[in-house]
C-alpha cells in the first residue's frame, strides 16, 4: 500500500463492498494485510472514528434507508445491520437517531447519519491557524459541488440534513457573502455560514482536523461579522448524545460555552455562546 490516506482509501473501499456483512477490525485487517494495531492507528488518524464505530453508523444508515424505501420487517433490517435481535437494533437505532426504527419508519423521511467517507489521497499537512486563514474566501456559485461533498462527510455532525432544503439555504448564503470556504487544491477543507450573530453550519474536512482549521475559520467569521461587540451562537449535540463525533469538544475548545438546551426538527440539541467581549487575539 502507499500511504496512509491512500491504505484508509482502501479499507473503506472494503468495507463499503462488504457492508451488509460481518465486519470488525480483524477480518479488515487480515483482507488489507495489516496488523489490527497500525490498522486501527492509521484508520483513526484518518477518518476520526474507530473501524467499530464507521461501520455502525454507516450500517444503521443504510437502515434508516430501508426503513423509508423497502417493505422488509424491522426483523429483517436488524439481521441486515448485524443486529441478533430486534431489541438490540433498536436500543442503537435510537441512542444515534433519537427515534425508534417504527417511529423513524412512521415519518418517512430518510436522512444520513454516516456517509461513506471519501478521502484526498496526498492531503496538506500545515498546522499554522494563520496559513489557512490567509487562503479563506467568500463561497461561489462555482464552490457549491465541492461544498457539498465536505459536507456530505461531514454530515455526522448535522441531524437531519435534507439536502434539496440546504441548497437552497447554500444558494442564499452565498449570494449575501455569508459562506466562508478554504480549499486544499480541488478539495473543500472547511466550511462555514453564518448570519447575524449565528454560526449556522461549520465543518472541516477529517484529514484536516487537527491542523488548525476551525480556529481560522473562526476568526474569519469573526472579522466579518459588523458588530464586533454582538456573541456568537451556535447549536450542537447534548452532553453524551453517542452521535456526537466530537463537536462538542471543538466548540469548547474555540471558546464557547454552553447555554440552553434546544429541540431542532424533532432533535435535541444544545447552543453555546462565544462572548465577543475580551476574545479578540485569544486564539491561535
Amino acid at each position: 500500500m502507499g500511504n496512509s490516506a491512500e491504505s484508509v482509501i482502501q479499507v473503506i473501499d472494503y468495507i463499503e463492498d462488504h457492508l451488509s456483512e460481518s465486519l470488525d477490525l480483524e477480518r479488515v485487517s487480515r483482507a488489507v494485510h495489516y496488523s489490527k494495531y497500525h490498522l486501527h492507528r492509521i484508520f483513526v488518524n484518518e477518518v476520526g472514528l474507530t473501524i467499530h464505530d464507521y461501520v455502525q453508523r454507516r450500517k444503521l444508515t443504510e437502515a434508516a434507508k430501508l426503513l423509508v424505501f423497502s417493505e422488509k420487517t424491522i426483523m429483517e433490517i436488524a439481521f441486515i445491520a448485524g443486529y441478533e435481535s430486534r431489541q438490540a437494533f433498536s436500543v442503537s437505532f435510537k441512542e444515534m437517531y433519537k427515534k425508534t426504527p417504527n417511529q423513524y419508519r412512521e415519518e418517512e423521511e430518510f436522512y444520513p447519519l454516516q456517509l461513506r467517507y471519501r478521502l484526498n489521497k496526498k492531503p496538506a499537512r500545515l498546522e499554522k491557524t494563520k496559513y489557512w486563514q490567509q487562503r479563506i474566501v467568500f463561497a461561489g456559485q462555482e464552490d457549491i459541488g465541492q461544498w457539498m461533498e465536505l459536507v456530505r462527510l461531514v454530515v455526522d455532525g448535522f441531524p437531519y440534513l435534507n439536502e434539496e432544503d440546504y441548497l437552497v439555504e447554500l444558494m442564499e448564503y452565498i449570494r449575501q457573502k455569508r459562506a466562508l470556504i478554504l480549499k486544499d487544491g480541488d478539495t473543500a477543507v472547511g466550511i462555514l455560514a453564518f448570519y447575524e450573530g449565528r454560526i449556522d453550519f461549520l465543518g472541516v474536512h477529517p484529514q484536516y482536523r487537527r491542523q488548525g482549521i476551525a480556529e481560522a475559520l473562526l476568526r474569519k467569521a469573526l472579522d466579518e461579522f459588523a458588530d464586533k461587540d454582538t456573541d456568537i451562537s451556535v447549536t450542537t449535540f447534548r452532553e453524551g448524545d453517542k452521535a456526537d463525533t466530537g463537536y462538542r469538544d471543538t466548540f469548547k475548545r474555540l471558546g464557547f460555552a454552553e447555554a440552553e438546551l434546544l429541540t431542532e426538527f424533532g432533535y435535541p440539541t444544545q447552543r453555546f455562546v462565544l462572548k465577543r467581549e475580551g476574545r479578540e487575539g485569544e486564539m491561535g
